[in-house]
């Protein structure tokens, strides 16, 4: 994509804590030589200069360089890796008093002289020592570390040296209790350690029990390039920077920030990348997202809401409730602004990794350009389809709609797309043969209401042909059969005349979605595009049928017109001599006139007794055809049940003691009361209070029970004999409307409201108050999903404990493979949550004059001095958040 000025500082700007690869246990060439290691390097510079290039093809970010009690050792590599881009935590390797070997590390900026003086505090006061060991066991160690602000690792914890195997009984508990020890490092997973010292590394061994489990991570001496390929050398810990504390908060918080080799990778998900804002109250300010939790802070009035609602109305997506919309309408008006740009960037992995970049001016819609900056024709919707964004208290609208509920649902599971197609085939299907049944019996009763009539006039001329009229007429009595014929003629090609103006409307073929352009994102659009061309013959041959249609029914005009002239001339002569025979007829008192009358009115009705069978036929098959129709419109719906019903089991099984989930079939039945009232009308309270609660409606079974009649309905649903009546007289075309009604399935929510540790106590989401209802379907909507996650203020009407307990739980499980975007006034959710993006925005003056600002020392994590502080002073409950998470962390 082509990088304008702003998209270069975006991506410059901070985007909090990432993963870095750390390899925290290097020596320098020095070790190797005071230790007879075995070596190809001759020399100092050659050694570094192989590491680094080592580390850069490993894609290491960070390294600790960590002689025995050395520090001077270190300093050439230190420095080379410096100016190789490799960020160094410089420290060195302790062994106590009583054996156990430690790496202690030291922020980056720190100076070695400082670290000489540490190690002179250690007993150590000669370098040249070839394998010293200090004054300090190992908890006096870990105590004393804490002055030199220095966090340590316990070393090979397995191996020899390693303070589990080193140390035994009490003292071996007393060290590895110590609140001091943050960190162990083992070669590989805790799963292959010896079994032994596993419960111990999970926190299981009650002997060895922790309030906050040690950190494990991998590292081993690397002495040789080549042991970097080794994957028990290096593992990836997240930081904002690579300083000390984002190292300290990583151990304090491993689940959250430690990943060893041997874990799974971070999975792909579509992700915010960066928005930036052109006028507005947000104007020339910018934010780099982070792809896991973010978290907007500030007082009120600095621009949380406003960049909710931006996210929104870039990417076009509308409100659920009334009072969202009115919330979202003010912001976009009266924040935002007319005229103001709204530059979104995204990445998507569906099909294939791409990013693209929204623009969306006020008030236009949204514009889409692809990785070359070209206009694409992609929406917002078809590149993020699942995103969702939610504004204050929206989540509580939600709660007030089961059906909407059954939407939420629909996020869990693998849904087919081509089953939203099939409905909208079975629809239009269900409606031109309802269309056909009610014309083809319209027609059949006018038929039969003009063919009502032919006994009479059949009487009536019988008795003129009694009178020998019929033979004295007979030539022109023909002539109104023949004019009959002649009549008819253009009802037999109406059919293809239709035909030719169908194909007028459809030629040439649109290929427009087969066009390079729109194929150009596809892996095998080579293949495709073959289908153009046949696309393209086709179009051309049935353009060649309709020109000769068009050509054979000119042809046919012609030729029935020429039929027609040569047929009225014979008309002439024979009317002539019939206005005679009428002359005569005068002059005896017999009207000929009316007899003619008769005959004319007779040989009309005689197409429609020849169309009668035709008809009947037509009203069987459209019958039978719709009743097919029918039973696969049934098999869809039961279809679609059945992915709620399983997305609802998934629920219940990922959130087994908090919600629970159910589905029930046609549970709203709106529409049908709706279409009742409206087309039935009359006293219908009592009947369909009866329909809404049975338990199982089916809308087949209660057509046929109106059909059937007054007993049936009252029977089967006890409705009573009034409105029974009255709805077994519903029409036709009625019933036919209430077979292709759908009653969206409904879900109903139970939340255990008990605290943690207590026997279940379930709540139905109507007998809960509304920050409990909320609770219950804001776990829903951190669930299973790739997509962004983008909600303002989730605390809303919340508690703590729903929000401790229930929510911050579950968002740290699932921002591994998800992003979020919350605003919010709770530290819990920023602090417990672990948020890698913190961003804290100010303001001058009112909204609709003022000016918001994300000033670049408000960006990062908790691992950020001046982010943390201001976490503390601007948060509801920052401080005791922060004892939370201390008593939690040990922060």
């Amino acid at each position: 994509m082509e990088e304008t000025m702003n998209d270069t500082d975006m991506r410059q700007l901070p985007s909090g804590a990432h993963f870095f690869k750390c390899v925290l246990q290097v020596n320098p060439f020095e070790y190797l030589v005071a230790h007879d290691k075995s070596s190809s390097f001759t020399n100092e510079s050659e050694y570094n200069a192989v590491l680094i290039e080592a580390c850069q093809e490993q894609k290491i970010d960070a390294i600790a360089v960590t002689d025995h009690y050395r520090v001077r050792s270190s300093a050439s590599l230190i420095e080379c890796s410096k100016a190789a881009g490799i960020i160094v935590f410089p420290g060195f390797e302790a062994v106590t008093k009583d054996g156990v070997h430690l790496l202690c590390l030291f922020d980056p900026e720190t100076d070695l002289n400082e670290l000489e003086r540490t190690l002179g505090a250690c007993g150590i006061l000669q370098e040249h020592q070839e394998s010293p060991t200090g004054q300090y066991d190992v908890v006096e160690f870990l105590e004393e570390s804490q002055n030199w602000r220095a966090v340590c690792i316990a070393a090979h914890i397995a191996s020899d040296g390693g303070l589990l195997r080193k140390l035994s009984g009490r003292s071996r508990i007393n060290a590895w209790q110590s609140p001091n020890l943050l960190a162990c490092s083992l070669p590989g997973p805790v799963g292959d350690a010896p079994d032994d010292l596993r419960p111990i590394l999970k926190n299981k061994n009650t002997d060895y029990r922790r309030e906050h489990p040690v950190a494990v991570i991998n590292a081993k001496d690397v002495s040789c390039p080549s042991h970097l390929e080794d994957p028990g050398t290096s593992c990836w810990i997240k930081m904002s920077e690579v300083t000390i504390e984002g190292l300290r908060q990583a151990f304090l918080d491993p689940d959250s920030r430690i990943r060893l080799n041997s874990d799974p990778e971070p999975e792909d998900h579509a992700e915010l990348l960066s928005l930036a804002w052109e006028g507005g109250f947000l104007d020339g300010e910018a934010v780099h997202f982070n792809p896991n939790l973010n978290v907007l802070v500030g007082g009120r009035g600095t621009g949380k809401s406003t960049i909710i609602e931006s996210v929104r109305y870039a990417l076009s997506l509308d409100p659920i409730g009334e009072e969202a919309r009115k919330a979202y309408e003010g912001i976009v008006r009266q924040v935002l602004q007319s005229g103001t740009k709204i530059s979104i960037r995204v990445r998507s992995y569906r099909p294939a990794k791409r990013e693209y970049l929204i623009e969306r001016t006020i008030p236009n819609p949204p514009v889409v350009r692809d990785e070359n900056g070209q206009i694409s024709n992609l929406l917002p919707q078809e590149i993020l389809p699942r995103v969702e964004v939610y504004g204050q208290h929206e989540i509580s609208e939600l709660t007030k709609s089961r059906e909407k509920l059954t939407r939420l649902l629909y996020r869990f599971v693998e849904r087919d797309e081509s089953l939203d197609r099939r409905k909208a085939d079975l629809r239009r299907e269900l409606q031109k043969t309802k269309q056909a049944i009610i014309d083809v019996r319209s027609e059949l009763q006018q038929i039969n209401e003009r063919l009502s009539t032919l006994p009479s006039l059949e009487e009536t001329l019988k008795r003129f042909q009694e009178a020998g009229l019929e033979e004295r007429l007979r030539e022109q009595s023909l002539l109104v059969r023949e004019e009959q014929i002649l009549d008819s003629i253009p009802e037999r090609v109406k059919a293809l005349r239709e035909c030719l103006e169908v194909f007028r409307q459809e030629l040439p073929i649109d290929r427009a979605f087969l066009s390079p352009k729109a194929l150009e994102e596809l892996p095998n659009r080579e293949i495709i595009v073959g289908a153009d061309e046949v696309l393209e013959g086709l179009s051309h041959d049935i353009e060649q049928v309709a020109r000769d249609l068009e050509k054979a029914l000119k042809g046919a005009d012609e030729g029935i017109d020429g039929v027609r002239s040569r047929w009225g001339e014979r008309k002439h002569e024979v009317e002539a001599a019939y206005n005679k025979i009428l002359r005569e007829l005068q002059k005896e008192a017999v009207d000929g006139e009316e007899f003619m009358r008769l005959r004319r009115e007779i040989e009309s009705l005689r197409p429609l007794r020849e169309r009668l069978p035709l008809l009947e036929r037509l009203e069987k098959e459209s019958v039978e055809r719709r009743r097919e129709l029918l039973a696969e419109w049934e098999d869809v719906k039961a279809e679609e049940l059945r992915v709620a019903n399983r997305a609802a089991k998934l629920v219940n099984n990922k959130l087994s003691d908090s919600v629970h989930v159910e589905v029930t079939a046609a549970g709203n039945r709106e529409p049908l009361v709706n279409l009742l009232k409206e087309k039935i009308g009359g006293r219908l309270s009592e009947a369909i209070e009866k329909i809404r609660k049975v338990p199982d409606l089916s809308l087949p079974e209660l057509v046929n029970c109106c059909i059937t009649g007054a007993e049936e309905v009252q029977k089967i649903y006890a409705i009573p004999s009034t409105q029974a009546e009255r709805l077994a007289k519903t029409p036709p075309d009625v019933l036919m409307q209430i077979e292709e009604l759908e009653l969206p399935p409904t879900t109903a929510i139970q939340l255990n409201t008990a605290p943690a540790g207590k026997p279940p106590s379930w709540q139905a989401l109507e007998d809960l108050s509304k920050g409990q209802k909320a609770t219950a379907v804001l776990l829903l909507l951190l669930l299973e999903s790739e997509a962004p996650l983008i909600v303002d203020q989730p605390e809303d009407d919340l508690d703590n404990r729903f929000i401790t307990e229930g929510v911050v739980p579950r968002m740290r499980e699932e921002k591994r493979r998800r992003q979020f975007l919350f605003s919010t006034h709770n530290a819990n959710i920023p602090v417990l949550g672990d948020a890698e993006l913190i961003l804290g925005l100010t303001a001058a003056g009112e909204a609709d004059e003022g000016q918001a600002r994300i000033a670049p020392e408000y960006i990062g994590s908790i691992d950020t001095p001046s982010v943390r502080k201001l976490v503390e002073e601007i948060l509801e409950g920052g401080e005791a958040a922060f004892k939370r998470r201390r008593l939690k962390y040990g922060f």
